[in-house]
């Protein structure tokens, strides 16, 4: 495949096709499976006793202090919040060079979304790490990990060092934003990557394309600092959060849907064109390759709690 000219996508017998059907299926399939997972899990009762609350609502919520606590006890927020600013400049810094260079045109493509939104992450979790570190000195009577818990409504308030007498705050709107944001984050650098070294530099030939130094920044070292941090984070990952990566994803697609409507102009992506003979298959496969690289981020944050905690017991931090 190569990146060339097209039919006029402002014609109406560009859209009114068969491919198009079948490429508008899978794209709003997707965004009907991630609103209902949305509604499904994502607002979960109130809980008011440690009794009430099961599992899988303790694992999945997003507990106070998580958005700038480091996974190390012994590890001080504040490197944390340095790893964000030097990865939020060196990112910043790798854009500006890279709109700089190839002009604003790249604002059409996902991997530009992907840098915008990492970059966006880091800046806000040095915000949040800021204020985490902020808040480090506050300690209570009777433990150093007692102010990220609140004594149950329906319980007995007698003071205790158990854990189980004592419900974990979770987090204000800002913790659950910046969660939410990490999860898409993670989901969109994955598949950003996947796509770019496993299907268009082995098999897609772009006119007038070289990979350049920027080029290969741009599609490595999002990927590498979103470990660095995810490796130094305490921030969960629940499954059902892929809604938001697919939401995302999609309203791309909409969008570049809407301005070919109106626009006749290339297709940043190949296979993004409708007029390709194999287009519905192009659309299924990226779609497919949601689930292995939400996936595989998933398992990298599972691995790193499995490790830390059969590893390094004593160290391990968890408010789970």
């Amino acid at each position: 495949m190569e990146l060339t000219p097209t039919s006029d996508t402002t014609s109406l017998t560009y859209w009114l096709t068969w491919k198009f059907l079948l490429c508008m299926i899978w794209v709003f399939t997707s965004i009907v499976v991630a609103l209902y997972l949305i509604w499904k899990y994502e607002g979960f009762r109130n809980i008011e006793t440690y009794k009430e609350a099961t599992q899988q609502e303790r694992d999945w919520l997003t507990y106070d202090h998580e958005a700038s606590m480091p996974s190390i006890k012994g590890m001080h927020p504040g490197w944390l919040l340095a790893f964000r600013i030097i990865s939020f400049c060196v990112l910043l810094a790798a854009g500006v060079a890279d709109v700089t260079t190839h002009g604003t045109d790249l604002f059409f493509y996902y991997t530009q979304w992907t840098l915008c939104l990492v970059t966006f992450y880091f800046a806000f979790g040095s915000v949040l790490s800021a204020y985490g570190c902020l808040r480090q000195h506050k300690t209570c009577d009777f433990g150093p990990e007692q102010e990220y818990y609140l004594p149950l409504t329906n319980e007995n308030n007698t003071m205790s060092q158990q854990p189980k007498n004592y419900f974990l705050l979770t987090a204000a709107c800002w913790g659950y934003v910046f969660q939410i944001i990490f999860q898409m984050t993670a989901g969109a650098v994955m598949l950003t990557d996947s796509v770019y070294w496993i299907v268009i530099v082995p098999f897609l030939t772009i006119v007038g394309y070289e990979m350049g130094f920027l080029t290969v920044v741009v599609h490595s070292l999002n990927l590498v600092l979103l470990l660095g941090d995810t490796a130094l984070n305490s921030l969960c990952f629940p499954w059902f959060r892929i809604s938001y990566f697919l939401l995302l994803t999609a309203f791309y697609v909409l969008f570049e849907w809407i301005l070919h409507a109106f626009v006749a102009t290339w297709w940043p992506y190949p296979f993004l064109d409708l007029s390709a003979e194999y287009a519905p298959l192009w659309y299924l496969i990226v779609a497919l390759l949601h689930l292995p690289c939400y996936s595989f981020f998933l398992l990298v944050v599972k691995l790193k709690y499995y490790i830390l905690a059969r590893w390094f017991p004593q160290s391990y931090r968890s408010l789970r």
